[in-house]
């Protein structure tokens, strides 16, 4: 069965088509070359501003690139799928020089065809005594002029046209990378039933639900809410439903044309959707997985403070009060001074324990001074820097804390470092923790298990580490970890 894909080619239905295509890529030039430039300049912004502020503009240019020169690129992704790709931002890079020279290219013939005509029309009028070089410039010289400028308004036409392609093709290159999975299947599937709103969804038998691209759930439209949907079967398995606009239920023998046509790729993007669903799942998994055992040492921490620990500051008390009343007696005096210092040194463990599995500052506090705790208590100095002016998700700030905690440890124990800094900043869907330290370097994640740790620690939460230290030049931990606000 033949599947049917969209061309990117640009569509050749007549003269008057024709004529159309080079007004529209006229216009696509005229506009090119400042919004390009503008792009450009404001790119550092955006890019600041965060990813869904580039995806707009991105998603704006496929817009424009669609409707001007019949790009047919699929839809982007909305911008919430994290940082822009490589290829979206060096659209931005190649669009000026592009634009700048199509417009440069463009405008030559261009300019030669008006400074024609305006000779020509003078010449027309009548014999105004005025010479244009050797000839002078009267009505048949205005005629002859009135030709060349046609010819030059030809060619004019024909640079239009021929620098259509490329910059098409310029367009589609970086775009279609960053292009959600199956938009070409939805492009065509759009472009052949005539519902640019149309969209796909894809069934997962053993879930029993419908996903969409991305493998989260989909819920179908529900009757008189204007979207109506069409279940696509092969072989008499369930495959996918596309959702189209209410209005087509009135040609049904159109949507299953081009559903059989397409159905194979369906077919194949169902798969995908399906695995992509599988790793929604495990990613579900595992966050569910990290919250619970911060509960669990959460509760272990309120378990031992309020439990053991105040048993042990109890004892500690009442080993003081008969100390002061066998103070007469050397020899109990003796022995009970021994328990009290093994009391007073096991609620010091068992603080330092508690620390350990989930600090207690931590939780009232927050991620600021839970740092600036580690930092501290610390055996050289640390200089720390925060800026976040709000709390973020349990789970983030524990993985925050124990980066912290861990690279300050390797520095006491590892390092020789003399100075070191720490450093945690809020961004607007993660924060950053760094730690920079001036010792022998040489770190290696993979020889010790507190780094690899913090590696899994940090990837259960879809964030990043990453260690630099070479030898003699120090360490430097760097993570990223996604978080939302508390």
């Amino acid at each position: 069965m033949s599947v049917a894909v969209a061309s990117a080619a640009k569509p050749r239905g007549g003269r008057r088509q024709r004529v159309a295509d080079i007004a529209a890529a006229s216009a696509y030039i005229a506009v090119g070359a400042p919004l390009a430039i503008a792009e450009l300049i404001a790119l550092p912004l955006l890019l600041l501003s965060g990813p869904p502020q580039v995806w707009r503009a991105a998603a704006f240019e496929r817009r424009l690139a669609n409707a001007l020169l019949h790009a047919r690129i699929p839809p982007l992704p909305d911008g919430k799928r994290g940082e822009p790709t490589h290829s979206v931002v060096q659209l931005f890079l190649w669009r000026a020089p592009a634009a700048v020279l199509a417009a440069a290219v463009t405008a030559l013939p261009l300019v030669l065809t008006l400074a024609l005509l305006t000779l020509a029309a003078e010449g027309l009028q009548g014999d105004g005594g005025r010479y244009l070089g050797p000839w002078h410039l009267d009505s048949l010289f205005g005629g002859g002029l009135l030709l060349l400028a046609g010819a030059t308004a030809v060619v004019t036409l024909g640079v239009v046209d021929a620098l259509a392609a490329p910059l098409r093709a310029l367009a589609r290159r970086f775009l279609l990378q960053a292009t959600s999975d199956g938009g070409a299947v939805r492009e065509a599937l759009a472009d052949r039933i005539g519902d640019a709103t149309l969209s796909i969804v894809y069934w997962v038998p053993d879930r029993g639900e419908y996903v969409d691209e991305r493998g989260l759930p989909v819920v179908l439209p529900e009757p008189d809410s204007g979207r109506a949907y069409t279940v696509v079967e092969h072989e008499g398995r369930r495959v996918s439903a596309i959702i189209h606009d209410a209005e087509l239920d009135a040609r049904p023998e159109l949507i299953r044309a081009a559903a059989a046509g397409a159905v194979l790729a369906l077919d194949n993007e169902r798969l995908k959707a399906a695995l992509r669903a599988r790793v929604e799942e495990l990613r579900a998994s595992r966050a569910r997985i990290v919250e619970a055992s911060i509960d669990a040492r959460r509760q272990l921490e309120r378990d031992l403070h309020d439990g053991a620990q105040q048993q042990l500051v109890s004892l500690t008390l009442e080993l003081r009060m008969i100390r002061g009343r066998v103070a007469g007696e050397p020899e109990i005096a003796e022995l009970v001074d021994r328990a009290l210092s093994t009391a007073e040194d096991a609620v010091s463990d068992l603080r330092e324990l508690a620390r350990g599995i989930h600090p207690a500052v931590l939780t009232r506090g927050g991620l600021p001074p839970a740092v600036e705790a580690l930092a501290q208590r610390a055996s050289i100095p640390i200089d720390v820097v925060i800026e976040m002016e709000e709390r973020v998700t349990p789970d983030a700030e524990a993985a925050g804390y124990f980066v912290v905690a861990e690279a300050l440890t390797n520095i006491a124990k590892y390092s020789g470092a003399a100075r070191a800094s720490v450093r945690v900043k809020r961004e607007p869907d993660a924060i950053t923790v760094e730690i920079v330290d001036d010792g022998i370097g040489g770190a290696n994640p993979v020889a010790g298990s507190g780094l690899r740790g913090l590696e899994d620690r940090v990837a259960a939460l879809d964030g990043t580490l990453e260690v630099t230290s070479s030898p003699g030049e120090g360490t430097v931990v760097f993570a990223r970890i996604p978080a939302r606000s508390a």
